[in-house]
């Protein structure tokens, strides 16, 4: 035997960024509660790695146990690279494969192999769970419920007609739907099982004549139960998906896996089967179809050997429908951010007040007072993340999170950052200003504009058909590089309708291997920013709707696009220094102010509708 060395690579369960506290494994295990990273433990040693959004974060949650990995910097080792440098030749390094996506297994075995070390899944067993034993909290059990026809704008067989007409384009069988947020779109149906995303936990196989969900029971009221019925969809116990898998596999069937999402113990149940099954019988794929029984699948492909060939490893067919909202959704979205934007209008008017008074507010306090506000307008289930309330330095930490024990006074004599969102029945918010209730240095006036000008030449952008996201990231970034300055995130990510608020396959990004092509219907965010560390942070951030633009040409024939805006809150006029901007650029300021005034006044009375009035004025 080989010396055995463990290795625990904690990532979300279900591909997931918002996970049931009772997977927050991680968080457990090393106190950094960020949502990206990854930890690693050996016998001897202890790191944890995580990217830019994170750096500070980390520094201030981990303890000196371990070491802090900051991916993309130069000279950071990745984990496999790590790995092969720390331990010996021919270790065991395990797994849970419940916690990894099959393509992310594949590429560390690959890796580590360089240096002859094995990797093991350990499907079984959990070694945080069994470190966390009796005080691990419970699984969650809160009922799903039925997101209507309303605000889903297409009915669930019209879905899984469209889910099996790629199936058989594809010469496949069976889809295996992994992904939360696809699961509840794919079947128009929302739950409570994760913090600040209306998905639950569950797994969807959509065959050519049926569809099976597998869930805990509990969680299927009957109207639920009636929905699902109507639609031709079958139910079984959460647990047992892999015993179905198998069962596809005995039967010869085709099965169509997203390879980034699926996790690692799926996939190798099904090839396994498929391998154990072929060498049993001891036929080639023509004897299978032959003895298939009719209400069994037969397998379409060529040439049949073992799993590997018998699956395809490709995208989601939900992945890119889900990102094109329909017109039910982009209403929703519309009206969800208008009643959203009353909220923040009445926030920001109570808040500048109390500052005015000199009230000590923690950053907490203003991001509980926020949810109040939220709470009141008509159709809010949830936030749609933990609020980032940042003042002064807490500001430069990019997904920085406020607690009772650690969280500064919001005052008047720096910058506050505020980056909130959402959950509504018909609708998810996603929205950052950045403001200062005293007077701003030209240091942070200088910075704050050039960050606006980034948001305002995206937000203006027109481009072809086909235009992947990174090709528009450079604009976001132009204004802050012409004077040595950046930041260390993605400029804008999709937005799900009434789903996750982080969704893709689209982005906005400097990370160029997304290729997805932006398209009419989709939803990004715009957020460019930069930080100082220890000092100040600035984002901008709106939520925009992917549209068709006339143009007097069309060059090549193709068809262009451009962004219409959801977000109306006002941008703080007090850190623009108008000498760095444009005369276009100032129209673009007033002409959205006076949008803003047009479609949110109305749902405002009182202080906060006169808040809204003074901060909406032309320049």
């Amino acid at each position: 035997m080989p010396p055995a060395t463990n290795l625990l690579s904690l990532i979300s369960c279900f591909q997931s960024e918002f996970i049931a506290e009772c997977f927050m494994r991680r968080a457990y295990l090393t106190g950094f509660t960020g949502s990206a990273g990854t930890a690693v433990v050996t016998k001897n040693k202890a790191a944890l790695w995580t990217d830019g959004r994170y750096f500070l974060q980390a520094e201030k949650e981990l303890s000196h146990d371990w070491t802090l990995m900051r991916s993309g910097s130069h000279g950071v080792p990745t984990t496999s690279e790590w790995l092969n440098d720390v331990l010996p030749s021919g270790c065991r390094v395990g797994i849970d494969p419940f916690l990894f996506s099959f393509d992310a297994a594949e590429e560390l075995k690959d890796d580590i192999s360089d240096k002859n070390h094995e990797l093991v899944l350990i499907r079984d067993l959990n070694l945080v769970d069994e470190i966390w034993g009796e005080s691990r909290p419970e699984p969650p059990k809160e009922q799903t419920r039925v997101h209507g026809i309303k605000y889903a704008g297409v009915d669930v067989p019209s879905k899984l007609s469209f889910v099996r007409s790629h199936l058989t384009e594809n010469g496949c069988d069976a889809v295996v739907i992994s992904l939360l947020d696809e699961v509840a779109w794919l079947l128009n149906m929302r739950g409570s099982d994760v913090p600040n995303s209306p998905v639950f936990y569950s797994y969807l196989i959509v065959e050519n004549n049926t569809a099976t969900l597998f869930v805990d029971n509990n969680k299927v009221s009957k109207d639920v139960l009636a929905h699902l019925e109507k639609a031709g969809v079958n139910l079984k116990p959460y647990e047992a998906i892999l015993s179905n898998v198998e069962r596809l596999a005995e039967n010869g069937a085709k099965l169509w896996l997203d390879s980034s999402s699926i996790n690692a113990a799926i996939a190798h149940v099904f090839r396994s089967s498929c391998d154990r099954y072929v060498k049993k019988r001891g036929k080639t794929d023509r004897q299978i179809g032959k003895e298939s029984s009719s209400d069994k699948p037969t397998t379409r492909s060529s040439g049949i050997q073992n799993g590997t060939l018998n699956a395809l490893y490709k995208a989601s067919p939900v992945t890119l429908a889900k990102a094109v909202k329909n017109d039910a959704e982009i209403e929703g979205m519309k009206s969800s951010h208008l009643r959203d934007a009353a909220a923040l209008a009445e926030f920001w008017c109570w808040l500048e007040g109390e500052i005015d008074k000199s009230v000590s507010l923690t950053e907490v306090q203003v991001a509980e007072k926020l949810l109040e506000f939220r709470q009141k307008q008509d159709g809010f289930t949830d936030t749609s993340f933990d609020t980032i309330s940042g003042y002064g330095a807490n500001g430069a930490i990019i997904h920085y999170r406020p607690t009772p024990q650690s969280c500064s006074f919001v005052k008047s004599d720096n910058l506050f950052l505020l980056d909130s969102g959402a959950q509504y029945i018909d609708g998810t918010t996603d929205i950052t200003r950045t403001v200062h209730f005293g007077e701003p240095s030209p240091r942070q006036k200088e910075c704050f504009t050039r960050v606006l000008q980034g948001h305002i030449a995206l937000d203006q952008a027109v481009f072809p058909e086909r235009t992947p996201g990174f090709v528009l990231d450079v604009l976001a970034r132009s204004s802050l590089w012409k004077i040595g300055l950046d930041y260390r995130h993605g400029t804008g990510h999709g937005v799900g309708a009434a789903l996750n608020v982080h969704e893709g396959p689209q982005s906005i990004s400097y990370r160029y291997g997304n290729l997805t092509a932006l398209q009419k219907g989709m939803i990004v965010s715009n957020e460019p920013g930069y930080y100082e560390d220890n000092s100040f942070g600035i984002r901008i951030e709106n939520l925009l709707l992917v549209k068709e633009v006339n143009l007097p040409n069309s060059f090549g024939g193709v068809s262009y696009l451009g962004f219409e805006k959801l977000t109306f809150v006002p941008i703080q006029s007090k850190l623009m220094s108008l000498s760095l901007l444009s005369p276009s650029e100032i129209n673009w300021i007033n002409e959205y102010h006076e949008e803003v005034w047009e479609k949110v006044s109305p749902l405002l009375n009182g202080h906060s509708r006169d808040w809204l009035w003074k901060n909406t004025r032309p320049l």
